[in-house]
């Protein structure tokens, strides 16, 4: 899936809120994903921002919760791309789908994406959606963590397998689009940031480059390359 909560942790560095930062609003402004569905997100707050691909490792950490490897993941996303661009403020994000404390993530194929469903059918999933952003020049850097609360209706083999064919998710984590068809798999969907579940939560995203020194409103508008 490209996720009521307790409110989002998040952390900033106390020089990133300076007064000398309000300059950032002139950064350019990159997203730190492959994702087409970030993209799409971003794109919707009119801004010109440019795409980098981070190279991370998304291996999960022994041990590591889900919310916990979304919220690494974010970081090292957002850290990676900011390295080569140190003057550009990065927005890095990850999801992990949660299920009793087993983390879900993409199922890159059919076989696997059928098991994913089964798991899910009739079950309450947390999706952990972090986001990070990051500016190396000016020291800024801020994490927060959207959750969102999804009970899937109880599917039978017919219901996954039409699904699956008509959408194909693959690239999704917890197999479902919920922004598509795969709305129908589900019974409630239970957030305080609605794109989360999609994959980029834009609320928690436009606080953080608003301490970043980003404007928002009445900025050039502009999307994605």
């Amino acid at each position: 899936m490209n996720l009521s909560t307790p409110p989002a942790n998040s952390t900033a560095d106390p020089e990133s809120r300076s007064s000398s930062d309000t300059r950032t609003a002139q950064r350019p402004l990159i997203l730190a994903s492959g994702s087409a569905y970030r993209k799409e997100l971003l794109q919707r707050l009119r801004m010109p921002f440019t795409v980098e691909i981070p190279d991370v490792d998304e291996s999960p950490l022994a041990g590591e919760t889900p919310m916990a490897l979304a919220t690494r993941l974010a970081l090292a996303k957002a850290r990676a791309v900011a390295a080569r661009f140190p003057h550009a403020v990065v927005i890095g994000s990850d999801q992990v789908a949660d299920l009793k404390g087993t983390p879900l993530g993409k199922p890159g194929n059919h076989l696997r994406a059928v098991a994913q469903l089964r798991q899910m059918s009739g079950q309450a999933v947390a999706f952990q959606t972090a986001v990070a952003v990051v500016c190396l020049q000016s020291g800024f850097k801020e994490q927060a963590l959207a959750t969102v609360n999804v009970k899937f209706r109880d599917l039978d083999d017919e219901d996954i397998e039409n699904y699956l064919q008509a959408e194909q998710p693959y690239n999704c984590a917890g197999s479902a689009k919920s922004e598509g068809l795969g709305i129908a798999l589900l019974a409630s969907i239970d957030s305080d940031d609605p794109t989360a579940l999609i994959g980029l939560p834009l609320i928690r995203t436009c606080n953080m480059l608003r301490s970043a020194g980003i404007r928002l409103l009445g900025a050039p508008s502009g999307s994605g390359q």
